[in-house]
């Protein structure tokens, strides 16, 4: 334990600062990502204090310069968990996604801190293949991943354009998500 101490910031150890960031993983506008990741914002807030929503869109998050500093400060560093909301992108996830992390300050954002996991897609499988292929590199920076990861499957039938769920069983898989979440 004393070589965790010296490694990773004391407030991801003080009980007093709990910090949750929900992510919206693509930098497209207008996005059904940003929608479920307001929706959880949403959803997690009634739950816990100090809980932020950082999306992607018009962050500039390619190389470790100025911005990329501002946001981990802001919304990395500080967070003791995550909520990955992840669009299928090619069988994986969004690039920009994968750059933020690279260009991050791997110990301080990421080792010993705890994620969620949720994959949507337009198609049947709900981006599971990004989900798993994130968790690998989840595990690799040392994040402890909730074992209830949630795809959402055809996601424009299940999230009207005002961004209310359509489906009463998503609903409920999110809410038993975010319960675990919270226990987690």
């Amino acid at each position: 334990m004393h070589f965790i101490w010296q490694i990773v910031p004391n407030f991801v150890f003080n009980s007093h600062y709990r910090m949750t960031t929900v992510i919206s993983g693509t930098n497209r506008t207008d996005s059904m990502t940003l929608r479920i990741a307001t929706l959880y914002c949403k959803l997690l807030s009634e739950r816990a204090d100090n809980v932020h929503l950082l999306s992607l869109e018009n962050k500039q998050v390619w190389e470790r310069g100025a911005a990329m500093i501002a946001l981990e400060k802001q919304y990395l560093i500080p967070a003791q968990k995550f909520v990955f909301i992840m669009p299928e992108y090619n069988a994986s996830f969004p690039g920009i996604l994968k750059l933020m992390i690279d260009n991050s300050d791997i110990k301080n954002s990421w080792w010993f801190k705890k994620a969620a996991l949720v994959g949507i897609s337009d198609g049947r499988a709900g981006n599971l293949r990004g989900i798993e292929h994130m968790t690998s590199i989840l595990h690799y920076l040392k994040v402890h991943v909730l074992y209830n990861k949630l795809v959402i499957s055809r996601i424009n039938e299940e999230m009207d354009s005002s961004g209310a769920l359509i489906k009463q069983e998503t609903a409920e898989a999110i809410n038993q998500q975010i319960d675990d979440f919270m226990k987690f």
